[in-house]
């Protein structure tokens, strides 16, 4: 019953939407200034990226943009425990603690199948890749990605999977409308990414089916445990392994992609059939039942879940 643990925040249910609605309106006013200023220089958003790297640096770049997300879980955090009175705990699980080893599992599995994944498309298309490993400039972007980037993660993980489905959830007192709505939503939060507009709309396919199996894993799990490890786990791992001139994340990564960039049919098929093969698997492990019910079914009332938190002390 992970929605219904929003119901032990103090405060009305208007108090998960603040910081979301906040973000979210933050996002389009930067996404229509990016517009405007690509209009005004007639440049793309990949070249005022590459002057904004040139003048700083490809680190201080990305430690400014991971900062932001730094002080938005803070405020996350501050918001939930001090205004809304919900303790961290319920925010992040049903369960009495928050579950680290299964977030440490879905880090791992996760890193483990990216990793193995990027390095058979190198050996497959060596062409496309140019080797660049520094260790010089290697080994501190693999502290800043292991101390920055679970917060950059986690602070989406909170947003979308967190308040927003907890809210959306005892707002509309069902659980299909937050798990697609949330996923959209994260979606269209990366509309203003250069890879969208170097690849066109369609690789929002990639950003909402994410979206959706970082839904389906809360919903079954009962917690944020394993979307918390997988999305850390993904970033980390793509700003250490791979990235490309036209991309959100540049890094002095192990590779550089230097194909043409394009996304198709060929490119949905990890999605299409990879994720929902990662979820059979996860059930597995973790003994989910009941799949139907917890991804589409009834979000308890407030009474209905009292009374089952009571029958559970009492039993």
């Amino acid at each position: 019953m992970y929605i219904e643990q929003g119901y032990k925040g103090n405060l009305g249910v208007w108090n998960f939407f603040l910081i979301p609605v906040g973000f979210m309106l933050f996002m389009v006013f930067n996404y229509f200034s990016t517009l405007m200023l690509v209009e005004d220089q007639g440049q793309s958003v990949e070249e005022i990226m590459a002057q904004m790297i040139e003048l700083m640096g490809k680190m201080p770049f990305l430690i400014v943009n991971l900062l932001f997300f730094v002080v938005g879980l803070a405020a996350i955090f501050v918001w939930v425990k001090y205004i809304h009175l919900q303790s961290i705990t319920s925010l992040t699980t049903s369960r009495k603690k928050i579950d680290w080893k299964r977030i440490g599992f879905m880090f791992v599995f996760w890193a483990a199948v990216s990793v193995t994944m990027i390095m058979i498309g190198v050996y497959t298309a060596p062409d496309s890749f140019q080797y660049n490993l520094n260790w010089s400039q290697f080994i501190p972007l693999v502290i800043v990605s292991i101390l920055l980037f679970p917060f950059q993660t986690s602070f989406e993980e909170y947003l979308f999977r967190g308040q927003l489905l907890q809210g959306l959830g005892i707002l509309t007192k069902t659980r299909w409308v937050p798990f697609i709505l949330t996923s959209v939503l994260f979606g269209v939060m990366h509309a203003a990414n250069p890879e969208v507009e170097k690849l066109g709309m369609e690789v929002m396919v990639f950003y909402i089916g994410t979206g959706l199996l970082l839904g389906a894993m809360t919903l079954m799990d009962e917690g944020l445990e394993l979307a918390l490890g997988f999305h850390a786990a993904n970033n980390i791992t793509a700003a250490l392994m791979v990235t490309s001139t036209w991309t959100a994340i540049q890094t002095d990564s192990v590779f550089i992609d230097v194909s043409e960039p394009s996304f198709g049919l060929v490119d949905m098929l990890p999605i299409v059939i990879g994720y929902p093969i990662i979820l059979l698997i996860l059930g597995k492990i973790y003994k989910w039942s009941n799949w139907k019910e917890k991804l589409f079914g009834r979000v308890l009332s407030k009474e209905e879940f009292t009374k089952k938190e009571f029958e559970k002390l009492n039993a």
